[in-house]
């Protein structure tokens, strides 16, 4: 009885792989089928096993060796042809025909300078580092959808690119990416969220169009003084004051010289000096961030912050030197989704999930490098439901206790799958959806 259900375990999977001419049928069709194949266990299981290998080895930004090892690993399985390496770490993937139309699905791959709080079989095994955004994730559901589109690859119709892109984590990977070339080709592409701030249900999905996410830039400013004793200040020039006033003054280019529609923050989240309880420093260090969601304002933010620091510095007889480190990690810009992606996200969205749960969401001040590709050309990102229907509080992104619902897994595959294809099908070359034609790679 046992060889029996075995061969008929075999049968079914064939017959849902192989047998079915699935791109034949309407794109709600389509989308309903890559769902039931997410959730079958030979690619559901599969994708959680690759998520919880990432997850115990999260490697930080551009040092994602391993990671992308079990990436190419799998694709190698699947027969996936890509290229490697691409902004050091990164791969790039190729299913379909090779010739245009070009369609792209991105995963981020790195993790966090974390220690993992969270007491489970799958712990991250290396100290201090966590997938703690939910990138292992990511990346298992961008592999789970090559899976399932390799299964119909002689059915696509142009080629479907799969962005395995290091270095989201403030090192602007998306944009070393794009440097290298390997999007040039490229019509649109899409990118997902795990969400568990947003109290989203798993099967829910979250987006809009136009602005989403805010663009950012970090800064650090050194005030110099003369240090000296403290019973004594008419002796020393106090940066401790100056710095204090140039946080002060800070708050004021969002609440006076700011538009109130046009959201903006300033946020000074260190203040460090060198002195005692008795003694005035030589000098003070502060820094924070900004946050916009349009290039002028973010623009602005960054020349304000310069010569405000930098005033109240020499109000006070002090010097001062602010680096934005644009060397390091550059000013990110505000991640905008274009408006047909929206109008064909809503389409396919509601075929994969059921209309009731595609939601309209708010833009948020959080920042992602997604938006270097979208500056680049038409992108999508949208963000993907984890809390479970038991209605169990989720640790925020960026915690250590931070957990990713595995339930959520298949419904982030057959987006991408389901994004991709009908994206193709209804592409004619004429920006139907956005993007055009280009050379076959």
């Amino acid at each position: 009885m046992g060889s029996f259900n075995l061969f008929c375990f075999f049968i079914i999977i064939f017959h849902v792989f192989v047998a079915t001419p699935i791109f034949s049928h309407s794109s709600s069709s389509i989308s309903t089928k890559f769902l039931d194949l997410a959730k079958s266990p030979e690619v559901f299981d599969w994708m959680v096993r690759i998520r919880r290998k990432i997850h115990e080895y999260p490697e930080l930004l551009y040092e994602e060796f391993k990671t992308s090892e079990v990436i190419r690993a799998e694709l190698d399985k699947m027969g996936i042809s890509y290229k490697h390496p691409v902004a050091e770490t990164g791969v790039i993937g190729y299913i379909g025909t090779g010739k245009p139309p070009f369609v792209a699905l991105r995963a981020d791959i790195d993790g966090l300078p974390i220690q993992e709080m969270v007491e489970w079989e799958h712990k991250s095994k290396v100290d201090g580092k966590m997938h703690a955004c939910g990138h292992d994730a990511h990346t298992a559901m961008v592999l789970g959808a090559a899976k399932i589109l390799k299964h119909h690859e002689d059915q696509i119709k142009g080629t479907v690119v799969l962005v395995f892109q290091p270095a989201e984590e403030g090192g602007a990977g998306a944009k070393r990416i794009l440097e290298a070339g390997v999007l040039d080709k490229v019509s649109a592409i899409f990118g997902l969220h795990v969400a568990p701030a947003h109290d989203l249900p798993v099967g829910h999905v979250a987006s809009k169009a136009g602005p989403l996410l805010a663009g950012s830039g970090m800064f650090d400013a050194t005030i110099h003084g003369k240090g000296g004793h403290a019973a004594m200040p008419h002796f020393a020039i106090d940066p401790v004051l100056a710095a204090s006033s140039a946080v002060v003054n800070l708050q004021q280019l969002v609440s006076r010289e700011a538009d109130p529609l046009d959201p903006q923050v300033v946020t000074v989240t260190n203040f460090h000096g060198d002195g005692a309880f008795n003694v005035i420093p030589d000098s003070v260090t502060i820094g924070g961030t900004f946050r916009a969601f349009s290039p002028e304002s973010i623009t602005r933010l960054k020349d304000r912050i310069h010569q405000v620091i930098t005033g109240q510095a020499a109000v006070h007889r002090c010097t001062a030197e602010v680096d934005f480190h644009e060397d390091k990690k550059p000013l990110y810009p505000a991640t905008i989704n274009d408006d047909k992606l929206h109008e064909h996200f809503l389409e396919v969205a509601k075929n994969v999930v059921g209309n009731k749960n595609v939601h309209e969401m708010q833009p948020v001040t959080v920042s992602e490098d997604f938006s270097f590709y979208q500056e680049a050309l038409p992108g999508y990102f949208f963000m993907l439901g984890m809390k479970s229907h038991s209605g169990e509080p989720l640790a925020t992104l960026h915690s250590p206790h931070f957990t990713v619902n595995e339930d959520a897994l298949p419904y982030g595959a057959a987006l991408h799958a389901s994004l991709a294809t009908t994206y193709l099908l209804n592409h004619d070359g004429a920006n139907k959806v956005g993007g055009k034609y280009h050379d076959e790679l």
